[in-house]
């Protein structure tokens, strides 16, 4: 099958979007199929696509004003151009927004069949960023999906809302996660000493820091006697994290094995930020045998079982996040119970797995067109 993946942010973006579509191309070579991504230009020029695992156009972009880790692609040909030279059987589009929509009018207008994945809650960004616009983020979003032959949701929580909102013919498609390179043997002592010299009990973020992330709900947290907070990423939002989380270490953004290596050195993970269509970072704590304290709300709703993997808090609540926090603190009987067990609920979560499901989605489409034109 010869695959065209249109997606709003591709490696070396660190994002659930890019690394998805990234184990998505991945997959489908590894299947003995052919696809070709699409993505936006960085800023780095030229060259960035050495951990592709097939070739990628980059298509002309700016900085998002005020975010300049996120690109808007502007318009180009190239998209439509690259189907017809790909000669696509399928266009995969991940989290269709802009350079989405270019890439399913074009599906439309060649007569190839498109699946949307739905990944980025925009009506939730519109409530955080301009305290308005949720209900023009939902019709945009509607008429985007609604042209794909299938829309494809990541969490119960995403399908009901696609749902709720109008938009058809929607199926639920997770996220797989590495349990080779997240796991629990992989804590590290000398690590843990370097972030917590007195031996504090270790609670860390993960992800982007940004305003819709509120991560200042750790605040809290950081007072609580025998607690070091620890904080991985970067964003627009972390010149103002370090007056509002006073004491905590900020390791900035890691990827990779580095990056496991950390997760699988902290006690507790805690997750703030109620607007997750999937939250990758929780499923990959899991993995890593820690237990995790997250709203539910979104993609948590799936991933934590609560008073078995970890604990689930009110939204927006940063009296409830340090008290769950300073529960599990109190506790390591409880948190190696909650990390074992979230460590087994996420093995058969492989990327794989969750990649053989979605041949299986592109395989249905492409039996209804059959059947549409035979009819």
């Amino acid at each position: 099958m010869r695959v065209v993946i249109v997606t709003e942010s591709f490696p070396p973006d660190v994002n659930g979007v890019a690394h998805c579509a990234l184990q998505t191309a991945r997959h489908l070579v590894d299947r003995g199929h052919l696809p070709l991504v699409v993505a936006p230009a960085t800023a780095a020029g030229p060259g960035p696509d050495a951990e592709a695992p097939c070739p990628v156009i980059r298509v002309p972009s700016l900085p998002l004003p005020g975010y300049p880790q996120v690109r808007v692609a502007l318009p180009s040909r190239r998209v439509a151009a690259a189907l017809v030279e790909h000669r696509a059987d399928m266009v995969h589009l991940a989290s269709p927004f802009i350079l989405g929509v270019r890439g399913m009018a074009a599906a439309a207008r060649l007569g190839i069949p498109a699946v949307a994945v739905y990944q980025t809650d925009l009506a939730g960004y519109a409530r955080t960023y301009v305290h308005a616009g949720e209900a023009a983020a939902w019709r945009r979003i509607r008429s985007v999906h609604a042209a794909a032959d299938l829309t494809l949701a990541p969490s119960s929580a995403a399908f009901h809302d696609l749902d709720s909102h109008g938009v058809p013919r929607v199926k639920l498609w997770p996220r797989g996660v590495d349990t080779v390179r997240f796991r629990p043997d992989l804590r590290d002592d000398a690590l843990r000493r370097e972030l917590a010299p007195n031996g504090e009990v270790i609670v860390g973020y993960v992800g982007r820091l940004a305003p819709e992330k509120q991560v200042e709900l750790l605040a809290g947290v950081c007072g609580l006697d025998g607690v070091r907070v620890v904080v991985v990423g970067d964003g627009p939002s972390r010149p103002g994290l370090g007056e509002a989380l006073p004491g905590a270490v900020f390791l900035g953004r890691r990827t990779g094995d580095e990056l496991a290596r950390i997760f699988a050195s902290l006690d507790v993970f805690a997750h703030t930020g109620p607007f997750e269509t999937f939250c990758q970072t929780v499923q990959e704590a899991m993995a890593s045998g820690v237990p995790v304290v997250a709203p539910p709300a979104g993609g948590p709703l799936d991933l934590v079982a609560h008073g078995r993997t970890g604990l689930l808090v009110p939204a927006r609540d940063a009296g409830a996040v340090r008290d769950a926090v300073d529960a599990l603190a109190a506790d390591p009987a409880r948190r190696t119970a909650y990390g074992d067990a979230g460590r087994a609920m996420v093995e058969g979560r492989t990327w794989a797995a969750v990649g053989d499901q979605l041949i299986g989605h592109y395989g249905d489409v492409l039996a209804a067109r059959r059947l549409a034109v035979a009819a």
